[in-house]
């Protein structure tokens, strides 16, 4: 097929977007959200994650992914671009601009699980464990989704990374903070976000950001890419008020912290399912993501009793999972959806979707419990007391944020 110039210059320009969700979104939304003795140390963990991402991305992540058919794994074919990605071409794209595209995921998607474990694990921790992830567990799912595997196979339904990206981001999350343990005085005695502004900003560039990551991944500039950011904003725009709206019937009064975690958990939830469903699949995506991902929430940190700091497994893991379940039925075209694959029908779509999450969550908990215990008994996962007392700005990285 002929290299298309539209859908190349769109997704070069999404590309941008996805890289823009990390840099510097999710660092300024997780970064609003700790002390401020340690917003350094979270964006420089957002940083050098998008810096080894992407150098293993090159040597070995996206031939282990895309590369080979069928199965669990990918092979090699594809190490270091050495076959020439200029002028191969995937589907109308260029190789080197789906290469790009796919890099901006596998950049984001380790450093969601940063959320769960800040202020207190040591930063070469986070590097070792970020690398190895994305071997470990994300190559062998995004394989089995988007690059030919067993679960593409039986056409499972996973637009934007409900699968590849929110569940396994969520549920290693969820692994990683019972690993590392809750920070000091959890869960009665904690600081509040220090700067919610911050987050607001950081969320506000994750929506943006959301328009690549969604509309995108149609892998054309068409009418795909068009309704999949438009029931991406409508499930952000949703669950952000009825986040608002939980919280105002429960403490009297909507908080900005609130709302935006809201529309997080809104476009994690469509993502799965954006460009499978129509506007109003969006919203009721939307509204159901804020329901389930706030309840969520509560279960981990107050059942479970397990710090995820940031509530990476409840917003992301929870959303993603939900969205990817519901795609079954919103898809349907009575609910405006696009339709199934050839040979599918509602029943047999939830069914290949249930199986999908409960195997990535199954494949990435174990793996990264693995990764936990054997960095814990080796390289050690949590701080020394005194620099989580100090900070980990100043203690780990020798800089502060702001000037005491």
């Amino acid at each position: 097929m002929a290299v298309n110039a539209g859908d190349t210059a769109w997704i070069l320009s999404a590309t941008a977007l996805v890289l823009f969700m990390t840099l510097p979104g999710l660092a300024l939304f997780y970064a609003g959200l700790v002390r401020s003795k340690n917003v350094l140390s979270v964006m420089t963990h957002c940083v050098a994650i998008a810096c080894l991402a992407s150098i293993l991305w090159l040597l070995g992540a996206y031939s282990l992914s895309f590369s080979g058919t069928g199965g669990w794994i990918g092979d090699l074919a594809k190490f270091g671009l050495m076959h020439d990605a200029r002028h191969a071409v995937v589907g109308a794209l260029p190789e080197s601009v789906f290469f790009g595209f796919q890099m901006t995921f596998a950049v984001i998607t380790p450093a969601l699980i940063v959320g769960a474990f800040v202020e207190r694990i040591k930063f070469s921790a986070v590097l070792v464990f970020s690398g190895l992830w994305l071997f470990l567990v994300y190559a062998p799912v995004c394989h089995w989704v988007w690059g030919g595997g067993w679960l593409a196979g039986l056409h499972v339904m996973d637009y934007a990374g409900g699968l590849v990206v929110h569940a396994t981001a969520g549920v290693s999350a969820l692994v990683m903070a019972w690993a590392v343990g809750p920070r000091d005085g959890y869960p009665r005695d904690l600081s509040p976000p220090h700067n919610p502004g911050m987050t607001m900003i950081g969320a506000g560039m994750l929506w943006v950001g959301w328009y690549g990551f969604n509309g995108g991944s149609a892998l054309a500039a068409n009418g795909d890419a068009g309704s999949a950011l438009i029931a991406t904003h409508l499930s952000a725009s949703t669950a952000g008020l009825v986040w608002a709206f939980i919280e105002w019937r429960r403490f009297g009064r909507p908080s900005m912290v609130g709302l935006v975690t809201g529309v997080v958990a809104g476009l994690a939830t469509v993502t799965p399912a954006s460009g499978f469903v129509g506007p109003l699949g969006g919203v009721v995506l939307g509204a159901a993501g804020s329901l389930v991902c706030y309840q969520a929430v509560e279960l981990v940190k107050h059942k479970l009793r397990i710090d995820d700091s940031l509530d990476v497994f409840a917003v992301h893991g929870v959303g993603g999972i939900l969205g990817t379940l519901l795609v079954a039925v919103l898809a349907s075209p009575a609910a405006g959806g696009a339709g199934y694959a050839e040979g599918m029908d509602m029943g047999r779509q939830f069914g290949v979707q249930a199986l999908g999450v409960v195997i990535t969550c199954l494949w990435s908990g174990v793996a990264s419990l693995i990764l936990a215990l054997a960095l814990k008994a080796t390289l050690g996962l949590r701080a020394r007391d005194e620099h989580i007392e100090e900070g980990l700005d100043v203690s780990t990285h020798g800089e502060r944020a702001y000037n005491p």
